[in-house]
């Protein structure tokens, strides 16, 4: 019987995700990712290298995924309210995901994963938002580059700082994750309409 390398190298990956977004990149266990995968852990290092390599992929996939969920298009940047309200979704959906950049962000500063196609495609978003911000449906006090990450910024908070929300937004920080949201798509609105 052929191994199946893509499927074994895909449950390798998911277990991965869980195990470094409960533990980071450091804490994180190679026999723990094996045992989760049912797959023996010298596979790891077959297919990845290294237990780094292996963040870096799993940072890669799960950003790929976001990007092709969450899109920023033209006619979705003139309501960026909008827009985060569909990215707090997708956290609510996949709360390893925040967990995964919250680590990169704390311990991997100088060795960012995919950093060139990144900026990219942040680029991307940028020149979006700044369409919109010439077409006045989106306020241009500020950058096009300052107000995406504004928005990011927010959305990701609920979710990597949610004390701070209940303390500094109550009710609002406390209710329900839809009253949440909705807080979040209102004070996004308010923050970037023109």
């Amino acid at each position: 019987m052929a191994w199946d390398t893509a499927r074994t190298r895909q449950r390798l990956l998911d277990a991965a995700v869980e195990e470094f977004a409960e533990h980071g990149p450091e804490g994180a266990r190679v026999a723990r990712v094996a045992t989760r995968a049912g797959i023996n852990k010298e596979r790891i290092y077959q297919y990845f290298g290294s237990k780094e390599k292996l963040f870096v992929a799993v940072l890669e996939s799960e950003l790929e995924k976001v990007a092709a969920a969450v899109p920023l298009t033209a006619e979705q940047a003139l309501d960026l309210g909008d827009y985060a309200g569909r990215i707090f979704d997708y956290h609510r959906e996949h709360p390893h995901f925040v967990r995964l950049l919250a680590w990169e962000g704390l311990l991997c500063q100088d060795r960012v994963a995919a950093e060139c196609e990144r900026t990219d495609h942040y680029a991307e978003k940028i020149a979006t938002v700044a369409a919109a911000q010439r077409g006045g449906a989106l306020t241009d006090t500020v950058g096009a580059g300052e107000l995406m990450h504004a928005v990011i910024a927010l959305t990701a908070s609920w979710f990597t700082l949610p004390q701070l929300a209940r303390m500094l937004l109550a009710p609002a920080g406390q209710g329900a994750p839809e009253d949440r949201r909705e807080a979040l798509v209102t004070l996004v609105r308010r923050l970037t309409s023109a």
